[in-house]
């Protein structure tokens, strides 16, 4: 296995950069498919997810096309339905790829096969699947009911209500809506129960929005979509940088000292991960932020405390809070994050595996962590990743205890963001 040998740090300081939104980058690839018009993506997110859902929309008849060697891109949009009606996709582990593209392709009047790498067959999608299927979505199961891969069948005319449960993964709700326009009916959604992770919907009917498409919304219980909605480029796009790979850098500024300042989001960023910073200020870290940029320091009195939260709205940051807990006074509870259960990996089983490695005493519950810091970490852990992008990520921040570690399949985080720990390394002393 390849792996890499992190040095100790005791401080971070310095700015960055950040890669553009994975959340963003696949929703504005998807629509720009679907609208009428060629629109220019700019400072798209060059990843792994990225590339999947580029190679898939190839495959289905949209014109992609990289603006040199930069990392724009011009997609010209097919104005509705995929035009190609035969396709098999392979998606990787991408979620914001695989469920939007079931959506898509469910209502493209085609027959696709969509599958992706081992954990994605094992992360569910039956909830979305049923949704489809109550507007006449023709959809089977190739492997165990309820989860990838998928059959697709040309949908046929039935109901214009559907509903979908809101507590196991939002991207059913946007795969819904992004996709629903296809219909060119007016339709209906109900959430059943509480809708997790809001704010990710909330940049979906923003990408929608600049897409020319309104929804009408009932609170986050019921959402329209109206037979005229069409989608039209734009002409143009930025892709804000990554909210969620900016709490990595957050944290080591409140870790190390700081200050450490992050680019490409900020006060006015449509992404809800910019609500890490909020948690980092109650835990003490000093937090400034400007429209696009936020910067954190270390508490004055240069100790992190420890915090009970609710992370229901910051599922993917809140995974940096369990390893700021480290370095926090006290013990810290993160509650309401379910959703880590059926992400890349079970991200709760996991990280209380590895938190333990470094000394932590952690207890974990079906929707809970509870992270007790040691008095001393514990140095050259070799940290499994489980395949998981954000797991080796959030973990190297242990090195700024003053402690080396290892890195086990450290190009995971080529998922999202393949530079990671070359621009790590520079911001740690």
């Amino acid at each position: 296995m390849e792996f890499l040998d992190l040095p100790p740090s005791t401080a971070a300081r310095g700015t960055v950069r950040l890669p553009g939104s994975k959340s963003i980058s696949n929703r504005v690839l998807l629509l720009a498919a679907l609208a009428k018009g060629t629109t220019i993506v700019r400072a798209l997110l060059d990843s792994d997810d990225t590339r999947v859902m580029l190679d898939a929309l190839r495959a289905l008849g949209v014109g992609v096309a990289r603006v040199s060697d930069s990392d724009d891109y011009e997609i010209t949009g097919v104005g509705g339905a995929f035009p190609v009606k035969q396709a098999e996709l392979f998606l990787g582990n991408a979620g914001t790829a695989f469920r939007s593209l079931t959506a898509a392709c469910a209502l493209s009047g085609g027959e696709y096969v969509l599958k992706g790498v081992a954990r994605m067959h094992e992360r569910p999608i039956g909830d979305l699947v049923d949704a489809l299927r109550r507007l006449g979505a023709r959809i089977d199961y190739l492997g165990q009911e309820g989860f990838p891969p998928l059959k697709i069948h040309p949908a046929e005319i039935a109901g214009d209500a559907t509903e979908v449960r809101g507590n196991v993964s939002s991207q059913f709700l946007t795969g819904l809506l992004m996709a629903l326009p296809l219909r060119q009916r007016n339709t209906t959604i109900e959430v059943v129960g509480e809708l997790i992770s809001k704010p990710y919907i909330g940049i979906t009917l923003a990408m929608l929005r600049r897409f020319g498409v309104e929804i009408a919304r009932n609170g986050w219980q019921g959402f329209g979509v109206p037979a005229a909605a069409r989608y039209q480029s734009p002409g143009e796009i930025w892709v804000e940088g990554d909210a969620s790979s900016a709490s990595y850098f957050l944290a080591a500024g409140a870790i190390g000292g700081g200050p450490v300042r992050v680019l490409g989001v900020g006060r006015d960023s449509v992404q809800g991960d910019v609500r890490f910073a909020d948690a980092l200020a109650k835990m003490g870290a000093q937090i400034d932020m400007g429209p696009n940029w936020i910067e954190a320091s270390a508490p004055r009195n240069g100790r992190l405390k420890a915090i009970d939260l609710d992370c229901n709205a910051i599922p993917d940051a809140a995974m940096t809070l369990a390893v700021a807990a480290l370095f926090a006074d006290g013990t810290t509870t993160l509650r309401n994050i379910a959703s880590w259960r059926v992400k890349e990996t079970d991200r709760i089983a996991a990280m209380a595996t590895e938190l333990r490695k470094v000394g932590a005493t952690v207890e974990e519950g079906a929707d809970y962590i509870r992270i007790t810091p040691p008095e001393e970490l514990i140095p050259n852990a070799v940290i499994d990743t489980y395949d998981d992008h954000r797991m080796a990520m959030c973990l190297s921040l242990v090195t700024l205890g003053g402690v080396p570690m290892r890195i086990n399949d450290p190009a995971c985080v080529n998922k999202t963001f393949p530079t990671y720990f070359k621009i790590f390394a520079g911001i740690a002393q």
